[in-house]
């Protein structure tokens, strides 16, 4: 009988890897002494996981690399956002291999195992056979989230109320954006559970936020007499669908000449933004909203300061969270973003620098303490700059452009796009010239 939930009627698009196959389990060899196809696949298993973590190609392509020495062969890789095409060679044969996922998205803490596995293969792996190794992967891959969708929800709901009022809301505002981000990313995380299409989770989960905030809204109104203009932090309540991770990483790709994995994360990050703004502006037309500018809060400056401080490392701990961290990992963005936000937000108000130039400030301050953390908490540098640095980007700005050219305000439309676009150029700038700076082996092409 069909059922809408039942997935045993749904035939997959994406046949499984065997990885095991590879391996010949009546021999004892270790990897070293396998052929060339047990060795590549142990490689290019690798390299898929890692890109499935969501970080970029250089990172894929520098572990691929890795364990190609170790094993005693040439490794050639290209990638993209959800693909990798490689060929492994030993200077007799060659093994070639396109491999794909399902789907993409972002896991630190899986992030951060491989890593360690790559770091320490050669004391810990090496001497093991085929097989014992694709059982040690085995049990990475089983790593999917470590927290339910409710504390997932929560984190969301933190990090948005957090976001609101660095943007400028008030109590109320935070509130209502508490409310309808958590319920908003907790639908996403229930849907995305059940692998449902990426454009059903996004239209759902933003409906319900946008919903959800106007819902508290109006209890507020009916239960405290609260004024109605109040209304404009509805956009906040979406801000957890920010594709920060692509974002970043599409930037650094293109950076070090990944064009294609780099065009490929851009260009979903652009569906994820276009898709969101467009549902949050259809509901804006239907439940009369509008994105009118927050209430001035008089506070001294350095009221500012710790508050500035102290909603930044929430909001940075809420947007880690949500990528699956590690409390400990959680909470070393959390301290970054407090510093680097704070100082971004700082030089907008104090030395009224344009916002790119600021944001470019800030990315940089970002880069250069995680390569100081980096070194004192042994985690990857991606998992803790791009959540960081997330809270950066101009989700504000981005719907204002949507809904401004819905209503066919052109020239209000064209410049919150043009200073989106230019924030948005000015993150991954600061993150790379921060590594450039810190990191000896990302200023070359070699």
């Amino acid at each position: 009988m069909w059922t809408f939930n039942d997935q045993s009627i749904v035939k997959k698009n994406h046949m499984d890897i065997l990885w095991h196959k590879y391996a010949d389990k009546s021999e004892e060899k270790t990897i070293v002494d396998a052929d060339l196809p047990a060795k590549a696949s142990v490689v290019g298993r690798v390299g898929l996981m890692m890109l499935s973590c969501g970080t970029g190609a250089w990172r894929v392509r520098s572990s691929m690399n890795e364990l190609s020495a170790l094993l005693d062969m040439t490794c050639t890789v290209d990638i993209g956002l959800m693909s990798i095409n490689y060929t492994c060679f030993d200077g007799n044969d060659a093994f070639s291999q396109s491999l794909c996922l399902t789907n993409t998205g972002v896991n630190t803490s899986k992030l951060n195992r491989l890593e360690k596995f790559v770091m320490h293969f050669k004391e810990r792996e090496i001497t093991k056979s085929c097989e014992e190794i694709h059982t040690i992967l085995d049990k990475i891959e089983e790593i999917h989230g470590l927290y339910s969708p409710v504390t997932l929800a929560v984190a969301a709901a933190l990090a948005c109320a957090c976001f609101t009022f660095l943007l400028g809301g008030g109590p109320i505002e935070m509130l209502c954006a508490f409310a309808g981000a958590g319920i908003g990313n907790y639908i996403r995380c229930k849907l995305s559970k059940h692998h449902y299409t990426l454009f059903l989770c996004i239209i759902v989960s933003i409906s319900a936020a946008c919903l959800s905030y106007s819902v508290m809204l109006k209890l507020l109104e009916i239960c405290f007499a609260v004024k109605v203009e109040h209304e404009a932090g509805y956009i906040c309540a979406m801000l957890f669908i920010i594709p920060g991770f692509p974002f970043i990483t599409s930037g650094i790709d293109l950076a070090k000449l990944d064009l294609r994995s780099g065009m490929e994360r851009m260009m979903y990050s652009v569906i994820i933004i276009s898709v969101a703004t467009m549902t949050a502006w259809v509901l804006a037309m239907v439940l009369g909203l509008k994105p009118l500018s927050f209430t001035t809060m008089s506070l001294g400056l350095w009221q500012w300061i710790v508050l500035r401080i102290c909603a930044s490392f929430g909001g940075v701990f809420g947007f880690s969270v949500m990528f699956n961290s590690p409390w400990k990992l959680a909470v070393a963005a959390g301290i970054i973003g407090a510093v680097s936000n704070t100082l971004r937000l700082e030089m907008l108000d104090i030395t009224s620098v344009p916002a790119p130039v600021a944001a470019f400030a800030g990315a940089v301050a970002a880069g250069v303490l995680a390569s100081v953390l980096k070194r004192m908490v042994g985690y990857p540098r991606i998992s803790i700059t791009v959540p960081s640095i997330v809270i950066m980007v101009p989700g504000l700005y981005l719907y204002k452009a949507v809904y401004n050219l819905g209503n066919m305000d052109l020239s209000a439309a064209s410049s919150w796009f043009a200073s989106a676009l230019l924030i948005i150029f000015a993150l991954p700038l600061g993150l790379i010239f921060a590594r450039i700076l810190t990191d000896k082996t990302f200023r070359y092409c070699t």
